[in-house]
Formats: C-alpha cells, sequence, structure tokens
C-alpha cells in the first residue's frame, strides 16, 4: 500500500504530545512531511523550550509512524521555535525581548528569588535564551545567586551590556552599587530606576525575560504592569495561610491589570531533614492546590524546604546548574516547560508583521 501524506496527517492527529495535552497537527507542530517511496520524515517543531525530553518526544512520534503498515525508514527530527506572545492591552514589546515573566509573590521570605534564577536556568538548560532582570531595587540578591561580581560595560554611554552567568543574561542594581549601600529612595526613584534597567539593557534576542519582583502590591508592581509588557505572571507562595493570604492580593493585582497568570509555585511544601531524609509539611499542607481551584489557575509544582537550595543559592551555583540531574533540578525544569507551554498556548504578537500603509496619489 503506498503511504499517504493523508495517512501520515491521520496518524500525528491521534498522537499526543505528553506535555501539551495537544496532537502534533491541530497544534501545528508537524512541519515539512516528505514521503519517498515507503520512507517518511518530519519535522516537529515544538513551541517551547524541550532539551530534556526531545528524545522522549521523538521516541513518541517515531514509533506512531513505524506502526503503519508498509511504512519503511522513518526519520523524525524534533526542534523548538520561541515566539513572541501578546502583553497586557495597550503596551508594546521591548527590543530583542520576546516574553516577559514576572515572577511575584505577596510577601517576602517564600523563596521568589531562589525561584526566579532556578527557573532562568532551568529555561536556558532546554534550550532557551534567558535574560534574568532583579526588579528588587531595595534588596538585590540575583548577583550573590549569581555569583557575579564587577560592573556592567557601556559602550556606547547610553547603554549597558547585561553581566552573563550559568549561560542567561542578567541585570540588577547590585550590579551597579556597593553590597552594603542602602537604597534609600522614594517610590517614584525607585520606578525610574526599574524602567532604567529593563530598557537601558542591551538584551540579546531573549526568548524570555524572568523579572523577579520584590515582594508585594506597590510601586514597582504598578509601574511593570502598566508599562512594561508581561506576557504573564508566576505567583511564589509557600503552603502557610498568611503567606496564601498574601499571594491572593498578588494574583488578583495582576488580574486587575489585565496580566495572565501562568500559574502558582508552592515553595517549602515539605521539609526534608538533612539527617534522616524525613519529609513532613511544617508549614501546612494542600494550601496551593487549594489557592488554585479557588482561582482557577496550575499548580505549575512544588518545592521541598531542602537546605542545598540554599546554600547553593548561597554560593553563586543554584541548583540547576549545580546539580542539573537531581530531583529538584527537574522539578524546576518542569516547572519552567509548564509556564513555557502555557505562554505558547496564548495569543501571538502580531505588531510587527503588520507592514506600513502608504496612500499614494495615484
Amino acid at each position: 500500500m503506498a503511504i499517504s501524506e493523508l495517512l501520515i496527517q491521520s496518524t500525528l492527529k491521534v498522537c499526543i504530545d505528553p506535555h501539551t495535552g495537544k496532537d502534533f497537527i491541530s497544534s501545528k507542530s508537524a512541519k515539512n512531511i516528505q514521503i519517498n517511496g515507503n520512507d517518511v520524515s518530519v519535522d516537529i517543531v515544538l513551541g517551547y523550550p524541550a532539551k530534556s525530553v526531545i528524545a522522549d518526544v521523538q521516541a513518541l512520534v517515531s514509533n506512531a509512524l513505524k506502526a503503519l503498515p508498509d511504512v519503511g525508514n522513518v526519520n523524525v527530527n524534533i526542534g523548538s521555535r520561541i515566539v513572541a506572545h501578546k502583553a497586557q492591552q495597550g503596551v508594546t514589546l521591548l527590543p530583542n525581548v520576546k516574553n516577559i515573566i514576572a515572577v511575584a509573590s505577596g510577601k517576602g521570605g517564600v523563596g521568589k528569588s531562589t525561584t526566579s534564577v532556578n527557573l532562568a536556568l532551568a529555561l536556558a538548560a532546554e534550550g532557551a535564551t534567558v535574560g534574568l532582570l532583579d526588579a528588587d531595587i531595595y534588596g538585590p540578591s540575583q548577583p550573590q545567586m549569581l555569583g557575579i561580581s564587577g560592573r556592567p560595560e557601556s559602550k556606547d554611554g547610553k547603554t549597558m551590556d547585561p553581566m552573563e552567568a550559568h549561560g542567561i543574561q542578567s541585570m540588577s542594581i547590585g550590579f551597579l552599587i556597593d553590597a552594603d549601600t542602602p537604597m534609600v529612595w522614594r517610590g517614584p526613584m525607585v520606578t525610574g530606576a526599574l524602567e532604567q534597567l529593563l530598557r537601558e539593557t542591551k538584551w540579546r534576542d531573549l526568548d524570555y525575560l524572568i523579572v523577579d519582583l520584590p515582594p508585594g502590591t506597590g510601586d514597582i508592581q504598578l509601574t511593570l504592569a502598566q508599562k512594561i509588557p508581561v506576557t504573564g505572571a508566576i505567583i511564589v507562595t509557600t503552603p502557610q495561610d498568611i503567606a496564601l493570604l498574601d499571594a491572593r492580593k498578588g494574583l488578583k493585582m495582576f488580574e486587575k491589570v489585565g496580566i495572565p497568570i501562568l500559574g502558582i509555585v508552592e515553595n517549602m511544601s515539605t521539609h526534608i531533614c538533612s539527617n534522616c531524609g524525613h519529609e513532613e509539611h511544617i508549614f501546612g499542607a494542600g494550601g496551593g492546590a487549594l489557592m488554585c481551584k479557588d482561582y482557577n489557575v496550575d499548580l505549575l509544582g512544588s518545592l521541598p524546604l531542602d537546605i542545598t537550595i540554599r546554600e547553593q543559592a548561597d554560593s553563586g551555583k543554584p541548583t540547576v546548574v549545580a546539580t542539573p540531574d537531581s530531583k529538584i533540578a527537574n522539578i524546576y525544569k518542569e516547572i519552567a516547560r509548564k509556564a513555557a507551554i502555557k505562554i505558547a498556548n496564548t495569543s501571538l504578537d502580531h505588531s510587527g508583521k503588520f507592514p506600513n500603509i502608504v496612500i499614494q496619489n495615484t
């Protein structure tokens, strides 16, 4: 029996990507179907970075095609293509930045900055080009977490080159001041500094820019919501009732300004004893899942309270780069992949695709 393209498409129509829950035809992932006699080749272009799961997706598609009668050799090429998606209404995208992910929390001390840096590194490990903006002007922590010292360079006296570590680009007020210098600034100066850090940094072709926000719902969060093109927000909380109370406020703030919630990360969900390995819910259990149910958002993942996460971040080599194959690093990668898939499923940005309309007398 001759192999037809229709047969190949029908097969890929019932072949489901386990990470997105969508088939490869309706998601428009299947490209360039080629049939040469009984040999078949197809390109699968994923809309999310997927380096650690490419082999699984490739095997899934390849096995489905090989199961067809009379099929000879099967060649499946897997790749990723990250595109720009829409931000909140009335805010145009930044040059060289496709998608901005805000990482927020209602209160401090829930591990938001540690989560931010590991998510940035996880997206990079999955094959994306990633930047990290430390938006906490009063308490910048990313320079230490990334193990970066020194000052950013400015070749033209107007813009700054981002600092780099572990394969990601980064900018923080902490690169511009001494570590023990307090930022005794009022709100307008702080929001002005945030905009300068964001817009005067020469980001280089970023698929994702992670913005590590300070806790709360104040000036910086409002500036971000009104002037900066945010593709989606991630809320970090702990299972503790008081943390969840504040996390709900942060979530509602993003909803009010039209920024999609990509999901919730429950940090310190369990404590793992460093001596015996015993695991217990010292901050309560199920709080993050309940919040997700109440607001109809996804729980992207739960992370334990583990001393190694803190030690690795403090040393300048966060978990995803210190122990890339560990269970905790894989949780960060899964959270990052879920967030990227949520973005891939949102509306595309077409602002750069419309041609200029020129009216001429003819």
